[in-house]
Formats: C-alpha cells, sequence, structure tokens
C-alpha cells in the first residue's frame, strides 16, 4: 500500500513535536499516526526530513542507525540526551507522543 501525503504530514507533524533532549522511537511514531509499520516512518524520514529534528527518531533499541550513528549521537549528547554505551537512554529520554 502506496504511502498517502496525508500519513507523511502527520508523521511530519509529530516528528516537528518532540522537544530538545528527547527523542522517540520509529514505533512510537507509527502507533501515534495509525500506519502498520515503523518502517514506513523511516522511509519518510529518509525522504522528507530535512526541516525536522530527524537526529530525535531513534530505533526501538536506543541505537542510532549506523549509517548516521556518529552525527545523530553528536546532535543528541549537544542537547543532553542521556547516551551509554552508544545507546539512547529511553527509560530518561523518551517523549510520550499523544
Amino acid at each position: 500500500m502506496a504511502t498517502t501525503d496525508a500519513e507523511v504530514e502527520r508523521v511530519r507533524a509529530l516528528v516537528a513535536t518532540v522537544p530538545t533532549g528527547r527523542v522517540v522511537t520509529y514505533g512510537d511514531i507509527a502507533a501515534a499516526a495509525g500506519l502498520s509499520t515503523p518502517r514506513t516512518v523511516g522511509w519518510i524520514m529518509r525522504t522528507d526530513s530535512a526541516d525536522l529534528p530527524w537526529h530525535r527518531v531513534i530505533g526501538a533499541s536506543g541505537r542510532p542507525a549506523a549509517h548516521l550513528a556518529d552525527r545523530q549521537l553528536r546532535l543528541l549528547a549537544a542537547e543532553g540526551v542521556p547516551i551509554r554505551d552508544g545507546r539512547v537512554d529511553l527509560r530518561t529520554a523518551r517523549f510520550p507522543l499523544p
């Protein structure tokens, strides 16, 4: 099933609400946006997130994608996100979406 413009806009709006120093997972966004899979969020973030705080969206393990890890962890650390052994502490930093 194709991703609709409305779904893209819902994901973008949710990502835009994540405050400095907090993170959400791809699954958090998918659930809040009513999407069937976090992979759709990943696709949207990969193709349409240059103007969003993309670095605040991470995998459920708390680890960023390998190709983004250094940059993403550096940006998150600068915002005060707790990071241990290359992994975000989700218990502390996870932002509850509506």
